[in-house]
């Protein structure tokens, strides 16, 4: 599944090719994606709109537009969102595409189709935020030691759980919760109530400079990740321990290890990422 960094490139790449472009026309293949298709408010409030810009929250592309709409897409396992010429060959799983004034055409593809897109006209925005119930982002200052203490204070789930908890903090899934740990030197079944503010301070630190890396090297291409150009990222031939089981420690040469927590894949070092002991 696309991560921040995938999600993040991705928006990087459509904002200078759509923005100010207007949208003429909509088509849509009629398979149901994981959300029912907003076929009313796609024709009411997308269709004939410009698009204003491209942003990122959490893991979802949202497009502003001149109705005051937001048009929210959440790429799923699968779901690729990228610029092509309209005369192009469409693909089996094209699923969604906008035909822009400038003859070219934004598409959803999405194989396994649990990727979505949502339609929020002015009036439901003024009504309440869709992404309320989210936590911070891990680029604010709200992201924090102290805020993240805060929340830990109490609560003895593993470290790596609470990371991935997205009403903790957004964006941080699979891959990088992983690689954070590692580069934090903390084993991913820490209690969280056990984590001190120093140790709080270099998580926070040590994400925010694993996801910038990956922004700039375009994110992970794990399975089938493209960005907007239909390239594939390489900070996956960065990654120190996540899908390296059985492989070496790039720092000790410990064999990495992998578990299961939370129901996710979890990679670690057992010398450089030690258990505390019980209290």
């Amino acid at each position: 599944m696309p991560e921040l960094p995938e999600v993040e490139v991705v928006c990087q790449g459509l904002a200078p090719l759509i923005s100010n472009r207007k949208i003429l026309a909509i088509s849509y293949s009629n398979k149901r994606l994981r959300k029912p298709f907003p076929r009313a408010k796609m024709y009411a409030h997308v269709e004939g709109a410009f698009i204003l810009g491209v942003r990122r929250r959490a893991k979802y592309i949202l497009l502003e537009l001149t109705s005051g709409t937001l048009m929210v897409f959440h790429l799923g396992m699968t779901g690729k969102l990228g610029l092509f010429p309209a005369a192009s060959p469409r693909r089996k799983h094209d699923h969604l595409r906008f035909l822009l004034d400038n003859g070219r055409e934004l598409r959803f593809h999405d194989v396994r189709r649990f990727g979505s897109v949502e339609v929020f006209p002015a009036g439901e925005l003024r009504r309440g935020d869709p992404f309320a119930g989210l936590g911070p982002e891990p680029f604010s200052a709200e992201f924090s030691a102290d805020y993240l203490l805060a929340r830990a204070r109490g609560r003895t789930l593993p470290v790596k759980s609470f990371l991935m908890d997205n009403s903790v903090v957004v964006g941080l899934g699979n891959i990088y919760a992983n690689e954070t740990l590692f580069a934090a030197s903390t084993h991913p079944e820490t209690p969280v109530n056990r984590l001190l503010k120093m140790e709080w301070q270099l998580i926070v630190k040590l994400s925010r400079i694993i996801l910038e890396k990956a922004i700039t090297m375009g994110g992970s291409t794990i399975s089938d990740y493209e960005n907007a150009s239909g390239r594939p990222g390489y900070f996956q031939l960065e990654l120190a321990v996540y899908g390296r089981q059985g492989k070496p420690c790039p720092r000790c040469q410990e064999t990495i290890r992998r578990t299961v927590i939370g129901g996710r894949a979890t990679f670690f070092c057992p010398d450089c990422q030690k258990l505390p002991s019980p209290q």
